[in-house]
């Protein structure tokens, strides 16, 4: 392998992707590395979750905290990576990333092949935080960087800005400045379509069955293939995919994943803060999409810190209530429970009820005349979410309502973690890249008066509404797509649709009062609701503040990550203008 650039080339740096999350496709490494050319190959497995999995696993053994899938991967592949001259970068070092370096070193010694691995470390801020498991700051591209203008051929890093996976290898091939913020800009917006895999590539894809893919057929939407960016010296990129792969890349899916887990209209990260009120999606043909327009503006004078803790112990039981009758077993069953869980001498902190009708009238099979009631317990002891709980559920056996029974009987209790996010001064931490003959180069901050505090965008000026016509009540998703997932403990759903004449609809329909009326839960759990529009991309991006509990890991509500609260807002009935379906 030799290194990259150090000066502005004419060329494009194909970036591709072969991982979204710790446990993706384990194959995808190798379908990348002989699907097509490719320069530098990212892995992203790190999330908020995945911080505290292996938190707990260097519990057990302090040489643990990484991704040990990657190196699985790796044995198969680094001999694929050397022969085609393939950079390989991931986060996939977690908590331990010169752990995994040095894993990789021996792995490569072990098969003969000739690599230089350099790491990134300076992200851990753990010792900073008492009580903490692991407490990790968002680190940039510039440690990345630094590691292959110096020769690396494998880059492993800790917690980085997943956007940083891409954003580094391009400064680096390019040679730009860390000022140049619309270049840099644009790279952070192809690492953030990059970053979830075959999400850009018709996974997860609210419009998946008008999929076809570059092969022609439905079919093809079954084994999507992973994408890869294109990017220009100018900081423009293509989103495309390998030649004959399934899945698809249009402006939809596209715009599906750029709306996955932002915000607003400025982006801020390490590297830059993006605006994405000026992004410019064009397809130039089957499986391409041009990004293009990108302004960049000077990042933040702090980095994000992630904190993962415990947060005490819980434990659940699921009631199934079955045939006639259905809210007064509930009650029941409840009463009974809440009169043991007050008698008993250490009553959870926390007790939870959700009632959820999934019964029918009438019902053809005895599945679907169930409701089920939930029970989530939490406390900071574990003794208050076990016996306690298990002892008063099973002994309703035979001493309750009719058709008693339960999915499984509750356990011992577990402990669960909580997210928090904090945000340090950038020259608070020591970003470092560290050689594979053990230099370590220091990345410096930047100076003060080239960072800035985003601030929100002012409204944008809105279009004209639709003239008034018929309408018919019908299901949002007709009309729009939607994606979802998780920031901590809020959630985001971006809705987008695809004509002018929709989006002349949507923006004056769905302001964010009309959201909490589509999903009731905010209404009556008292959330916030933001609402931010995106013209360029005919979008809208709504942010419920709270709605996750305490990240992820607490299980606050039944879709923890809030994946699938986008389908469920596409799902709901209003008053759609006929013109539109």
């Amino acid at each position: 392998m030799t290194a990259p650039h150090s000066v502005p080339g004419t060329a494009p740096l194909r970036v591709g992707n072969a991982s979204g999350f710790y446990g993706d496709r384990f194959d995808a490494m190798r379908e990348m590395l002989t699907g097509g050319p490719l320069d530098v190959l990212t892995g992203d497995y790190l999330a908020e979750l995945t911080m505290l999995i292996l938190a707990r696993d260097r519990m057990k053994d302090p040489g643990a905290g990484y991704a040990r899938t990657f190196l699985r991967q790796l044995e198969e592949c680094l001999g694929l990576a050397h022969a085609r001259g393939v950079r390989i970068v991931t986060n996939g070092g977690g908590l331990n990333p010169a752990g995994l370096a040095d894993a990789v070193r021996a792995l490569a010694a072990r098969l003969g092949i000739p690599v230089r691995v350099a790491h990134v470390e300076g992200d851990d801020l753990t010792s900073r935080h008492i009580g903490s498991l692991a407490a990790h700051a968002y680190l940039g591209g510039a440690g990345i960087a630094a590691c292959l203008r110096e020769g690396a051929d494998v880059v492993v890093t800790g917690r980085v800005t997943d956007a940083a996976l891409v954003t580094g290898p391009a400064a680096a091939h390019f040679g730009w400045a860390p000022t140049e913020y619309d270049r840099l800009a644009g790279a952070v917006v192809a690492g953030h379509l990059l970053e979830c895999g075959a999400q850009v590539t018709g996974g997860n894809y609210a419009f998946f069955r008008d999929g076809t893919g570059s092969g022609g057929s439905p079919g093809d939407m079954r084994h999507p293939g992973f994408p890869l960016a294109e990017i220009h010296e100018d900081g423009t990129a293509v989103i495309t995919k390998h030649l004959g792969t399934g899945g698809l890349v249009d402006v939809g899916t596209v715009t599906a994943q750029l709306l996955y887990e932002t915000a607003g209209a400025r982006y801020a990260g390490p590297d830059v803060t993006a605006r994405l009120d000026t992004v410019e999606l064009t397809e130039e043909g089957p499986d391409r999409v041009r990004i293009s327009g990108v302004r960049g503006e000077a990042p933040p004078p702090t980095l994000k810190v992630g904190l993962n803790r415990l947060g005490g112990f819980r434990n659940e039981v699921t009631f199934v209530l079955t045939g006639l009758d259905i809210e007064e077993k509930a009650a029941l069953v409840r009463g009974q429970l809440e009169g043991a869980l007050a008698a008993a001498k250490t009553r959870p902190a926390h007790v939870d009820w959700d009632l959820v009708r999934t019964d029918r009238p009438d019902a053809p099979t005895e599945e679907t005349a169930s409701a089920l009631l939930r029970l989530v317990v939490r406390d900071t002891g574990q003794e208050a979410v076990g016996r306690v709980l298990s002892g008063a559920a099973v002994e309703l056996a035979l001493a309750s309502y009719p058709g008693f029974h339960v999915l499984a009987p509750p356990g011992r209790g577990a402990p669960y973690g909580v997210f928090e996010a904090l945000y340090v001064d950038q020259g608070a931490v020591d970003h470092v890249a560290v050689l594979d003959d053990g230099r370590r180069i220091h990345v410096g901050p930047p100076a003060p008066q080239d960072t800035a505090v985003p601030r929100e965008v002012p409204q944008p000026e809105l279009p004209a509404p639709l003239p008034p016509s018929s309408t018919t009540r019908a299901p949002l998703g007709l009309v729009a797509g939607a994606r979802s997932g998780d920031k901590g403990g809020d959630a985001n759903v971006g809705v987008w649709v695809r004509t002018e004449e929709a989006w002349r609809w949507l923006v004056h329909e769905v302001t964010a009062d009309r959201f909490g009326e589509l999903v009731p839960e905010t209404a009556s759990r008292g959330l916030t609701v933001t609402r931010h529009v995106l013209p360029n991309l005919r979008a809208l991006n709504f942010v419920v503040h709270g709605l996750l509990g305490e990240g992820v890991a607490s299980q606050a509500r039944f879709d923890p990550q809030a994946k699938a609260l986008g389908e469920w807002l596409r799902s709901r009935h209003l008053e759609i203008p006929e013109v539109l379906l």
